[in-house]
């Protein structure tokens, strides 16, 4: 069984997606612009606070995997040509 920490790190590495999610669910709900934009600022710093809750939990080799896989992205989206090109991501 995984410890209860990378458990979390899980829970919140999901949950700050579905953060992201609600913004964008957001603009389809009958709210005023000021209801939205309160809402859109929370639901940003609740999503951003927990990815990286998360990645401190998860370690280096997550953090590792996110970097790969979105380096992956870009190339294969020629956004990036080549990969040894820039290790910062």
């Amino acid at each position: 069984m995984k410890s209860p920490k990378i458990i979390t790190g899980y829970v919140l590495f999901i949950f700050s997606f579905l953060a992201w999610i609600g913004i964008g669910v957001l603009q389809f709900l009958n709210l005023s612009v000021a209801q939205n934009a309160s809402i859109s600022g929370g639901l940003f710093i609740v999503g951003e606070v927990t990815f990286y809750i998360s990645i401190v939990l998860l370690g280096n080799t997550f953090w590792q995997k996110i970097k790969d896989w979105f380096r992956k992205m870009l190339i294969k989206t020629g956004l990036k040509s080549n990969p040894k090109e820039d290790d910062e991501l």
